[in-house]
């Protein structure tokens, strides 16, 4: 993968009443159709991580469309290393779905365990047996939610020579928005658009990323105050939407030929959308999108 295909775009919105926007969008979604976006960016340093230590294998969780899951198995196939996905739903088989069937194609081994079960699985004594049982794996969070990758996501601002007023992107476990606002130039302003339904959950889950950096809570809280976080745009929680929401999508991808998916981009643009519409961001600021992928959890349920 090639963070070179992850090119800066301007694309030109209409809004409401007529008038014309001009937004930038950084197009990570387009470094691989499967490793694509954050999860090509989260995956990096832990693959570098598990070559270092010896490692044979990548143990690691998600749900039934995890972008995550997917995206794991075939950085696994291409590095050579083997491979186990835990699965959330113990109803499901390697054949439930499109992205199932693509993990078990790149050679994951997929374990199905009960919701109830997967909601242990960070507590201490479950993650020790996991480590015992599998010490020659590299352990990864679901959805790469880690120190590695906050450490790759820094590098998407990294990469882009211009800075921006605004930065819109869309939150699920708060790692991408911690690389970010590790790496945010003084004066652009990161809007967070969480895809959870539920006060103050992604602000927690980047405080969580940001003590793997910082010790004080100080500077921790500091750090936080530079972000606003969006809270009203999940469309009813985590893997919901509704039918304006798809309308919304299909009109910006048939406008500016931009595609979105409805789990995280489509809620972020939303906002994005509706925050200029509203006249919350400047006229004469620019904005810039960054588009973290996940289109292809979304062709497996359109």
């Amino acid at each position: 993968m090639k963070t070179e295909l992850s090119c800066l775009e301007s694309i030109t919105i209409t809004l409401a009443d007529g008038s014309h926007r001009e937004i930038f969008v950084k197009r990570d979604d387009k470094i691989d159709e499967v490793i694509s976006g954050n999860k090509w960016r989260k995956l990096k340093y832990a693959f570098e991580a598990a070559k270092h230590k010896g490692k044979t294998g990548i143990y690691t969780y998600g749900g039934a469309y995890s972008n995550h899951l997917v995206a794991t198995a075939k950085a696994a196939q291409i590095h050579g290393f083997k491979s186990i996905g835990v699965v959330r739903g113990e109803e499901l088989t390697p054949e439930s779905n499109e992205t199932l069937k693509a993990c078990s194609s790149y050679g994951m081994e997929l374990h199905f365990v009960s919701r109830e079960a997967y909601k242990m699985r960070n507590d201490y004594e479950s993650l020790q047996c996991t480590k015992n049982s599998y010490n020659d794996y590299l352990i990864i969070p679901e959805g790469g939610a880690c120190y590695h990758g906050v450490i790759g996501c820094q590098e998407i601002l990294k990469e882009i020579p211009q800075v921006f007023d605004h930065i819109f992107v869309a939150a699920g476990t708060g790692t991408t928005a911690a690389g970010l606002l590790l790496s945010c130039p003084e004066k652009s302003k990161l809007h967070v658009v969480s895809s959870l339904k539920g006060k103050g959950i992604i602000s927690s889950e980047i405080r969580k990323r940001l003590a793997d950096f910082y010790f004080d809570e100080e500077e921790v809280d500091e750090y936080l105050s530079k972000i606003t976080v969006h809270e009203n745009y999940h469309f009813g929680g985590y893997g919901k939407w509704d039918n304006e929401l798809r309308s919304f999508m299909e009109k910006i991808k048939s406008n500016t030929h931009l595609p979105l998916d409805p789990i995280y981009t489509g809620k972020a643009f939303y906002a994005l959308y509706d925050l200029i519409s509203k006249n919350e961001i400047e006229k004469d600021a620019t904005v810039l999108f960054i588009h973290t992928g996940g289109l292809q959890g979304w062709n497996g349920v359109k």
